[in-house]
Formats: C-alpha cells, structure tokens, sequence
C-alpha cells in the first residue's frame, strides 16, 4: 500500500501538469463550442447551432476531404522516403559514426523553423523560379507551369519537406533493434533481398511505421500555416477553416470544428492503434 501511495505522489506533479495544460483547455474548447455567438460579441449558452450549421454546409465536406487527401498523399511519400532513407543509415551504413553524421543532417532542415522552409520553395516553384527557368533553358516546356507554385502540388511538396523526419526517426528505431542474425538466417534459408525485406524487416519495423504514420497523420491534419502560404490562400483544409473562424472572432463555431477535427484524429489513431499494438512490440 505505501508503495502504491508514492507512485501516486511521485506521478502527481505530471498529472497536475497534463490536467492544467491539456485537458483543462480541451474542456473549455469543448465548452464553448456550444456558446452562441453575433456579429459582434459570444455568449455563454448550451445550443447546437455550432454544429448544425457546420454539418449542414456543404464546404465542410469539402475542407474535410482536403484535409484526408492531404494526410494521405503525405503519407506515402514520408513513408517511401522515410523507409528508404532509414534502410539505407541502418543496413547499408556500416559505421556508428557515419550512421551519426549522416542522421544529424537529415536534421539539418530542422534548425530552422517551418515558415522559413516553406517559403524557401516559393522563389525555386514560381513562374519565373529556378525550376521553371531550368525546364524552359533545357527544352523541356515551353512556357512556365503554372501548377507547381500556389497549388496542391505545392502544398503536398512542403508536408513532405516538413514531416519526412518524423517518419524517419521511428522506423530507424525499429530497423535498429531488429537482431541482425535472423536476416542473416533468412539469407542463409535462400530468401531474396525482397523476401526478407517483407517477411522480416517490414514486420519488425510494424511499431516505428505505426508511430511515424501517426506522427505525420496528425500533424498534416491539424496543420493550417503550411496550406495558406503554399497555396496562396487557393485551397482549405480543417486547420484553416479554424483559423479563418479565429479571425472573424467566431470563436463557439472555430471551438466546435477544432472538437470535430480532435474526434477524427483520435478515431484515426485508435483505428491505427488496432493494426499493432505499440506497447507490446516496443
């Protein structure tokens, strides 16, 4: 008993950190999501207009459809990228000190912050950038293309540069702790490289594509700043119908569509967590 009582002392301060910090504001989110709001002013009630009108607009399909198509497409790049990228520093790279220095300048992109990245494609996807000048000076086209700036190209592009290292850095883990012999032992059974690379490596590594998978998923579906700046304010996703709701000061119908958007994340991650059991496997 005296050791449950200081478990429960020890485990105190984090708990009055994560009630303060995080669900203390999720429940005023939840809150006010039901308050009633004018032109001018909110006000404390308990109603469902929030909801009924954004389950009634048409536009909330749509901005939430955008939302999935980005996190999807996200997804299998960061996934193909991420995958290729840790086999290689895990399998191909003998050293520890090169396996060192090459993960550092995966992070490189990282020592800068996310605007600065993404504005950094604007000049080389423009009409007059460099990736155009250098398809127009090689013959490949002959006017600009209009699609690879301000676009959903463009959006897709910028999720990738901004969370391939999160797909990254779990699956490295997982291909890090595989037992180097049962891949020799796969080859010395006459496996191929593809055979071991799907009967063997790809089910050890279960547990560190599961975690990128929801690092980049929520990520990409709670992100606002990345769409409007690569878009040009073109295309919506849910963060943005969010914000746009802040600045317009309608904060009961931005609480209402950030508590919807928080229930399809959490849906999104349970569905994901039945795939593989986390805390088993790591």
């Amino acid at each position: 008993m005296t050791k449950q009582v200081t478990a429960w002392i020890q485990a105190a301060p984090m708990a009055l950190v994560l009630l303060a910090f995080l669900v203390a504001p999720i429940i005023m989110i939840v809150i006010v999501s039901f308050w009633g709001a004018t032109e001018y002013s909110i006000y404390p009630a308990f109603q469902f207009d929030n909801y009924e009108f954004l389950f009634g607009s048409p536009v909330t399909y749509t901005v939430f459809a955008n939302t999935f198509k980005y996190a999807l497409i996200t997804w299998a790049f960061t996934f193909v990228i991420g995958f290729t990228v840790a086999y290689f520093l895990a399998f191909e790279v003998r050293s520890l000190k090169w396996q060192i220095a090459l993960f550092l300048l995966c992070t490189i992109p990282f020592w800068t912050s996310n605007i600065i990245r993404m504005i950094s494609w604007i000049p080389f996807l423009g009409r007059n950038g460099l990736a155009n000048s250098t398809l127009i000076s090689w013959g490949v086209i002959d006017e600009p293309l209009e699609w690879l700036l301000f676009s959903d190209f463009s959006v897709i592009l910028a999720f990738v540069h901004l969370y391939t290292l999160f797909m990254v850095v779990p699956i490295f883990n997982s291909m890090m702790r595989i037992d180097r012999s049962l891949i020799e032992a796969a080859r010395d059974a006459g496996a191929s490289g593809w055979q071991t690379l799907r009967h063997v490596i790809i089910p050890l590594c279960k547990p560190g594509i599961m975690i990128g998978t929801i690092f980049v998923s929520t990520l990409v579906m709670g992100d606002f700043i990345t769409v409007r700046f690569m878009s040009g304010s073109q295309r919506a996703n849910v963060g943005r119908l969010i914000s746009n709701d802040i600045s317009l000061l309608q904060y009961p119908s931005a609480s209402a569509t950030a508590v919807v958007l928080l229930i399809t994340v959490l849906i999104v991650i349970a569905l994901l967590l039945r795939l593989v059991d986390i805390r088993k496997e790591l």
